[in-house]
């Protein structure tokens, strides 16, 4: 028996596969699953090309998949249809990013745990269970201090000549953007939310510049007060934090919680581990 657990943001899934004992049998990793973006059909095809999936397929028996976007049950079933198509045989439960968030950082005490990677949310978890104070409202409207909001900083301050010489050279240097170039991926292609988060590899690049500290201050400070002040426990409570936003750029991710009296707890790249020891101890026994 097999059972496959995954963590999937808009950008990549991680996937997990342990026995029915909680040994790590296989990690691997696949592009990102997100219902908004895409369909069953894509999901299914794209885990078929996997190596890794194709050889575990037919032995798994449990699919435990958390995703960005899988927020309802329309929105789960055409994650989960995608991965039934590959796993016939399986017991699928798909749920939304911010369960396996909550579930990989629990320790025994209720706590905050919150996203920063291509998209940005939190929720609240007593052990019981997982709740949302107030929504994400994704990369248009929303996602403060994610990586897709960090990308549209730069990218204006490109645009709108407001980049000290160096990082505008080393811009240009590198991507050799025009205004319709972004226009297009942002607008009218797949994946606009991964396409703005692209960019922070050059944005880490350059975090020690005046003008990239104050990005991070703004949206790091703008995701707090919006998704972690919401709770009104939120000063008394752990705060964790999962993604590579918050991972890559915890120092100044800190400073801003201090600055806000916000107890930060665990800062996690990747969920996944956690994940699967938290379904083994409090889910699959």
């Amino acid at each position: 028996m097999i059972i496959l657990i995954a963590d999937s943001g808009s950008t990549k899934s991680d996937w997990l596969a342990i026995d029915k004992d909680g040994n790590q049998l296989r990690q691997f990793s696949t592009m990102g699953f997100n219902p908004y973006f895409h369909t069953s059909e894509i999901v299914e095809s794209e885990l078929n090309k996997n190596e890794d999936m194709r050889s575990l397929a037919p032995n798994v028996s449990r699919v435990f998949f958390y995703g960005a976007g899988s927020s309802s049950p329309e929105m789960c079933a055409i994650i989960e249809k995608g991965l039934q198509n590959v796993m016939p045989s399986a017991d699928i439960t798909v749920g939304h990013d911010l369960e396996g968030a909550a579930f990989s950082t629990w320790s025994g005490t209720s706590a905050i745990t919150c996203i920063l990677g291509t998209g940005s949310n939190s929720c609240y978890f007593d052990g019981n269970d997982v709740f949302e104070e107030v929504p994400s409202l994704a990369y248009i409207l929303g996602d403060e201090g994610s990586g897709s909001w960090f990308g549209k900083r730069l990218l204006q301050a490109f645009f709108y000549k407001q980049l000290p010489k160096e990082i505008h050279d080393d811009f240009v240097s590198v991507f050799n953007l025009s205004v319709t170039d972004v226009t297009r991926k942002t607008y009218t292609e797949p994946n606009p939310n991964v396409f703005l988060a692209s960019f922070m590899k050059f944005i880490a690049k350059h975090k020690d510049s005046d003008i990239v500290k104050g990005w991070l201050q703004d949206g790091f400070g703008a995701f707090l007060d919006a998704h972690v002040a919401c709770y009104s426990n939120y000063k008394d409570v752990p705060v964790h934090f999962i993604g590579s936003v918050a991972y890559h750029f915890q120092e100044q991710l800190v400073i801003t919680c201090e600055s806000r009296g916000i107890k930060v707890g665990n800062l996690i790249k990747k969920p996944i581990e956690g994940l699967a020891k938290y379904h083994f101890e409090c889910i699959l026994k």
